[in-house]
């Protein structure tokens, strides 16, 4: 199967504007992500996706890099665009603010695609901080391995261990946290973003629920790996450190 990796960069942001640029050690962002992606034994190519020139002129220095739409509503429907105009039988959509994104899960996701039409990844929630965080997705699992619901609260709602406390709670139950890492056949993404905004979604902010909420099945690969993100300027000098390490 030809899997092509895709970046999706926008400069835009309201936390953290020009992010792909910032520098990690020396490196734009956007360029440690990339470096990260080629190591996946599992991508035929990596390409960064972007709106804007100045991200477009970086990165053309170090990896292939698409010129898309600038009014996008989402990075699926910006790699979508990509996804379109080039031949592959799968892409993965890598999160352009994961520096640290280990290669093996993507290798996961990837070879999840063999026998589903979407895959994603998830990690067990260990940190107390992370369990009632609404930026910290959780996500439910079949036992057949299949997303059954994504969502900002903490799901299941344990009924006997309700009024317990959050060390309590994550001992009752294996909760997982929602990896935002998505891989999908080329014919599936292409359908997917043709879909309007599902009500989900839309009570969520959560994009793949639009996939749910149509039929799509999405295989969940469970891993050790947990997201050291880039949201603000205050996590450079956090994931600098990481690398130090």
């Amino acid at each position: 199967m030809n899997i092509v990796g895709i970046i999706p960069a926008r400069y835009a942001s309201t936390r953290f504007p020009g992010k792909p640029l910032a520098l990690i050690a020396g490196k734009p962002l956007i360029q440690r992500v990339a470096e990260q992606c080629k190591r996946a034994k599992s991508l035929s190519e990596v390409i960064v996706a972007t709106d804007d020139d100045r991200i477009f002129n970086a990165v053309k220095k170090f990896c292939r890099v698409e010129m898309t739409a600038a009014n996008h509503p989402s990075g699926s429907d910006r790699i979508a665009e990509v996804a379109a105009k080039i031949s592959c039988d799968a892409v993965v959509n890598i999160q352009g603010d994961e520096p640290l994104i280990d290669p093996a899960v993507i290798d996961s996701v990837a070879g999840a695609l063999e026998k589903s039409e979407m895959s994603t990844a998830a990690v067990r929630i260990r940190k107390a901080d992370d369990l009632d965080n609404p930026n910290a997705v959780k996500v439910v699992v079949s036992a057949a391995g299949r997303a059954l619901y994504f969502s900002r609260r903490t799901i299941p709602y344990l009924r006997e261990a309700a009024g317990g406390s959050t060390s309590e709670r994550l001992a009752a139950f294996a909760f997982f946290k929602h990896l935002g890492i998505y891989g999908y056949r080329r014919e599936t993404l292409l359908r997917l973003v043709k879909f309007p905004v599902s009500p989900l979604e839309n009570a969520e902010k959560l994009e793949q629920l639009r996939a749910l909420e149509n039929g799509i099945e999405i295989a969940v690969v469970k891993v050790d790996y947990d997201s050291a993100g880039v949201d603000a300027p205050e996590d450079v000098k956090t994931v600098e450190m990481l690398l130090n390490k």
